[in-house]
């Protein structure tokens, strides 16, 4: 008989807390250990629930040393789960290397469905929601300009992250690939008191980033397809778009 724990990967609200799902309550309750992206955040939400369980810090800069240390009492027999700061581990946030050592060691993995920011967006965004790819956060140096360059051929749906210091740069940056009337929605805020939509082409976007003085909050930032905006240009018999 497997004596081994289950790593439970269980996501958390990116706004409001009642977001959060009956199961992912239920499962922090009963684990053996939570490990947290930030345990100080986390304590935020633990304590709205009522949960009182060990917590260890798990997040970048120790997942490299903290896995090893976590694969062996999932071993034991003991049961963690996974949280991060908001949204669903592993996408965009820590994860993946001890998802792939559990799986690697014979661990169970469970991951719960729940709380993620890029799918509301998207499913608000008013843009192609049948196909589309999943960027998350481009580089922020190496590597950037190309990996632009070749999304602005991407038949589907783009969804990328950004923070809200680097939004103007970052649109800019698009414009000079994808075109100024590449249509783009920004999405802040997911599922907070202020969640705000803006939506209309990456010139439109730019304009206004400009003009706010200081964006916060989580950054969606959604583009047409390739697909959809050679259709929109042929719709409205527009031969050429200035770059």
């Amino acid at each position: 008989m497997d004596q081994h724990g289950t790593l439970f990967l269980v996501p958390t609200p990116v706004g409001n807390l009642s977001d959060m799902t009956f199961r992912g309550v239920e499962v922090l309750q009963s684990v053996d250990l939570i490990a947290c992206e930030d345990t100080r955040t986390s304590a935020t939400l633990l304590r709205h629930y009522g949960i009182d369980r060990p917590r260890t810090a798990y997040h970048q800069h120790n997942e490299h040393r903290k896995t090893k240390s976590l694969v062996e009492q999932l071993k034991s027999g003991k049961s963690i789960a996974l949280i991060t700061d908001a949204g669903t581990p592993s996408i965009s946030d820590p994860g993946f290397m001890l998802v792939r050592a559990s799986i690697e060691n014979g661990i169970r993995v469970e991951a719960l469905p729940g709380p993620t920011s890029f799918v509301p967006a998207l499913a608000a965004s008013g843009l192609p929601t049948d196909k589309f790819v999943f960027e998350g956060f481009l580089p922020p140096k190496k590597g950037r300009a190309s990996r632009i360059e070749r999304l602005s051929t991407e038949e589907r749906t783009i969804i990328l992250f950004e923070s809200p210091h680097r939004l103007q740069k970052l649109v800019k940056q698009l414009i000079d690939a994808f075109g100024a009337d590449r249509p783009a929605v920004v999405c802040r805020e997911i599922s907070k008191k202020f969640e705000t939509y803006h939506r209309g082409t990456l010139q439109t976007l730019t304009d206004w980033a400009e003009s706010e003085t200081r964006v916060k909050g989580e950054i969606v930032l959604i583009l047409a397809g390739k697909s959809y905006y050679d259709r929109l240009r042929k719709e409205n018999n527009i031969e050429e778009i200035p770059r």
